[in-house]
């Protein structure tokens, strides 16, 4: 069991699934307060059986809220088989993200499209009712909980602070800690919108310094220096593919994607950290950086070079 406890009463709970290089990405986190939690995160419906584990061996007996930072299936997929096993559990998601959790054929099929086959090892969402989830202020052991809108990596995305502690989703992009050091990159799908994305970040910068719970994946005691460097992360990822696309005049897709990984590679020091990952990470996060390259290509094109 994946159970990593970060601070007094609050515990990263690692969701690897049985597919290659998917350790040390998916997660959720558990705050507790005696036998009653705050969880942040479900993952995927394949993931849930071992979120679950975690909560039996942590001994929660009742969850009062789930947090949800965004529906993409590997926060939120499992979200009906998880009320399953909570019922009582009040669900907290982006106002854009309700419908969709309570009819998840459309979030389905676009995943299907964007992700192929890995949506289905994801597993098909199943919906809830619309009773389950919470509209009101969230309070969870006498402590309120701050709802931040952060749509830069999806419309529906939305980061939380409770106490000292900000689950930041994707905000900042995919971290992964590193004997010495760490990775990161700009998490940044269709339809990627930079300014929008910018601005998320500046939200969360001006909360000041808070300890940064990542969705994909760890803990950082400094949410500003990430911040800061996810600022210039983004900029530099653009300004990179707009050099390749509006001034070198390339405008075959995985020709831009070679040519900006060579360039990046080389001048983004915690994204040329890719090189110290274990091969099946590499292999895993070849299909998201792809993807990643893929929303900054389309919104170059259609900003500067259509």
């Amino acid at each position: 069991m994946n159970i990593i406890e970060v601070a007094e009463n609050l515990y990263l709970i690692d969701l690897p699934l049985n597919i290659e290089g998917f350790r040390k990405f998916i997660s959720s986190w558990i705050v507790k307060n005696g036998e009653k939690a705050l969880v942040i995160d479900v993952g995927p419906r394949s993931a849930i059986p071992k979120l679950i584990e975690a909560l039996n061996f942590l001994k929660v007996r009742e969850v009062e809220f789930v947090l949800l930072t965004h529906i993409h299936l590997d926060h939120a997929g499992g979200i009906a088989e998880f009320l399953a096993q909570h019922p009582e559990a009040k669900v907290v998601v982006h106002e854009s993200g309700k419908k969709h959790l309570i009819n998840p054929e459309r979030l389905w099929k676009a995943s299907l499209e964007t992700l192929g086959s890995l949506a289905e090892a994801y597993g098909k969402p199943n919906g809830i009712e619309s009773s389950s989830i919470h509209e009101d202020e969230v309070e969870f052991a006498g402590r309120k909980v701050e709802i931040i809108k952060t749509p830069g990596h999806a419309p529906h995305h939305q980061s939380y602070v409770y106490g000292d502690f900000l689950f930041a989703g994707e905000a900042f992009g995919v971290h992964m800690p590193l004997q010495s050091d760490y990775y990161l990159r700009p998490a940044t799908p269709p339809k990627f919108e930079y300014e929008i994305a910018v601005d998320s970040i500046e939200r969360l910068i001006s909360l000041g310094s808070k300890k940064l719970c990542f969705g994909h994946f760890g803990f950082k005691r400094d949410s500003l220096e990430i911040a800061d460097r996810a600022l210039k992360q983004l900029k530099l990822w653009v300004s990179t593919i707009y050099d390749i696309m509006c001034r070198k005049d390339i405008r075959d897709e995985k020709e831009i994607s070679k040519l900006a990984r060579r360039e990046l590679m080389e001048k983004d020091s915690k994204f040329s950290n890719y090189k110290l990952l274990d091969d099946d990470i590499k292999k895993r996060e070849d299909f998201f950086i792809n993807n990643t390259l893929k929303g900054i290509q389309q919104y170059v094109a259609e900003k500067y070079c259509l």
